[in-house]
């Protein structure tokens, strides 16, 4: 039975911190270059008792804390509807099936640009429609001209598969056909389809590089591609491979890339490829105002005990915790299971079953709580979560943007708290 006393969401003694975070990007876990401007070092406590591992920007935790104020923004107010895109009636026909009805602000404004050709910079975060939004244009230029070949890259194969679920419902009875090219499954298998033929590619970089060596993808016949998160593939050493990538295609393209962020090795990548690129950026504000932020100040020999009271709140019922490393995320998961909740780790050494099984198993509320490093969580689209719990504190503050975009999408409002 835990005695202690529920831990109070923000500390009343809480004073900011004078200096301000580091700018220097750490560099991420696996493989791929030092990011762009590489790395200085950086003198702050969270270095102290790490040996191993990026090393931390200085996050002020005042950056933690915000007042959910979704009540107190404009509505927006499209200037389409869906019916108004000039689409195949076919497509127009499914996505009226799927209740698409009043297009998200990045859809209504980035969908009549990309159905006329011109490249895109959009700039929108997590859960904000991005996928329709490319996906739309795509079809109906597939269903126009059944040779044309399009690509999407995406940072990890969970987000990648979501992005062909969502062109399958979107093309269905359409003919068209495409492929999931991500690391962690049968290579085999996905040449097999390639062979057979597609017209769209959904691929993590890696693979796709792999599978582009084995001449199983002419990259000069791939007239449009997405970059779908394209600061996390930087985040995640993808940037040569995304240069590999987009340098074998033809002069006469169409792209579009898409992010949260927009740091400095990306503007350079949408300037050296992208032509006369229309920017359609949706972001008023760092962290979503759905959000709400705050602080959880306990003893890091509390902290086990604080998440307890919260995890047992009625109102805490689909719950993402972030942890650094793998072996913590296993940790945590197992002292939340001899506790009694029902929780499941994710993280990159688990199966691909293992892992969408835990995905499912939050989303149909059969468990509550996914602790998951940040690598395994990129992409991954859970409805309804309630609580984003940050046990270890992020390494940057981009990373924390994306942990908390997990929570607070669409209409709905979400917490999110970050252990001190």
């Amino acid at each position: 039975m835990n005695t202690n006393k529920p831990a109070s969401y923000r500390s009343n003694n809480f004073k900011s911190r004078t200096s301000s975070r580091s700018t220097t990007r750490s560099r991420p876990f696996g493989r791929g270059p030092k990011p762009f401007g590489g790395n200085k070092p950086s003198f702050n406590r969270f270095n102290k008792s790490r040996r191993n591992g990026p090393k931390k920007d200085y996050i002020n935790e005042s950056l933690f804390i915000n007042k959910a104020i979704i009540k107190e923004e404009a509505q927006y107010i499209p200037t389409h509807t869906f019916s108004d895109f000039d689409v195949h009636p076919q497509l127009g026909r499914n996505l009226a099936k799927k209740n698409f009805i009043a297009p998200s602000p990045i859809q209504d404004q980035a969908i009549p640009v990309a159905l006329s050709g011109k490249d895109i910079i959009g700039i929108a975060s997590t859960g904000t429609g991005k996928t329709a939004a490319f996906l739309i244009p795509i079809i109906n230029k597939l269903i126009k001209d059944p040779k044309h070949m399009a690509m999407v890259l995406a940072p990890t194969r969970e987000l990648a598969q979501q992005v062909q679920q969502e062109f399958i419902q979107f093309a269905f009875g359409m003919r068209l056909w495409s492929v999931a090219a991500v690391g962690g499954l049968p290579i085999f298998k996905q040449i097999k389809e390639l062979d057979r033929g597609v017209q769209l590619i959904v691929g993590t970089p890696g693979r796709v590089k792999d599978l582009i060596e084995r001449k199983k993808i002419d990259m000069s016949k791939v007239e449009t591609i997405v970059l779908d998160e394209a600061d996390r593939m930087l985040d995640m050493g993808f940037i040569d491979d995304m240069k590999y990538v987009l340098g074998l295609m033809p002069k006469e393209r169409h792209g579009m890339f898409f992010s949260a962020t927009f740091p400095a090795e990306i503007k350079k990548l949408c300037s050296n490829f992208l032509s006369d690129p229309q920017t359609v950026s949706i972001k008023t504000r760092d962290t979503s105002s759905s959000v709400e932020q705050d602080i959880v100040r306990v003893p890091r020999d509390k902290k086990l005990d604080a998440l307890h009271d919260i995890l047992i709140k009625p109102e805490t019922t689909k719950v993402i915790i972030f942890r650094e490393t793998k072996r913590h995320v296993d940790e945590l998961a197992r002292d939340l299971r001899t506790r009694g909740f029902k929780v499941s780790g994710l993280h990159g050494d688990m199966r691909v079953r293992e892992r969408n099984r835990a995905v499912q198993g939050l989303s149909k509320g059969l468990i509550q709580v996914i602790v998951a490093t940040d690598v395994a969580a990129r992409g991954i689209d859970i409805p309804d979560v309630s609580h984003v719990i940050n046990y270890d504190i992020p390494s940057t503050y981009d990373t924390y943007i994306h942990r908390i975009g997990r929570t607070g999408r669409g209409n709905k409002t979400g917490i999110a708290l970050t252990f001190i």
